[in-house]
């Protein structure tokens, strides 16, 4: 069912600038309509200034007017290497920015030895900031 995302994240991957830890991300966002985004990570040297995969891809649909999103696949491995493609969890920064835009039904799949495993964005960030503090 989400083979065409995982693949679409893959591609993505290509394109990760990850000059200093060596390892590549790759995302691809599914609109409601059915649009996808890619995004890859961006490593900067200095490393607070990296931005990740997940983010990118939703800071572009965003940028182009979309905000409404059913799923989000993310891949990530050495650089240029299918050989160790374990899941790769999004980190805190873009699970906070997946809450901005995301419910809780929204779909997180991680690709595991090429097989997607499917996780419910409440499973992993079942707290959020947000204004209601």
């Amino acid at each position: 069912m989400y083979k065409n995302l995982l693949n679409k994240a893959r591609e993505a991957r290509e394109k990760s600038f990850c000059s200093y830890s060596g390892f590549a991300v790759g995302a691809a966002l599914l609109c409601s309509d059915g649009e996808i985004f890619t995004g890859c990570n961006i490593e900067n040297i200095s490393y607070s200034l990296t931005n990740c995969a997940e983010r990118t891809a939703i800071f572009k649909a965003v940028s182009e007017g979309k905000k409404d999103f059913t799923a989000i696949a993310v891949v990530g491995s050495v650089k240029s290497c299918d050989c160790f493609e374990s899941q790769c969890f999004p980190c805190g920064a873009c699970l906070q920015v997946m809450s901005e835009f995301c419910g809780s039904d929204f779909e997180v799949i991680l690709a595991e030895h090429g097989e997607a495993k499917v996780y419910k964005f409440n499973e992993l960030m079942p707290r959020i900031f947000d204004s209601k503090f």
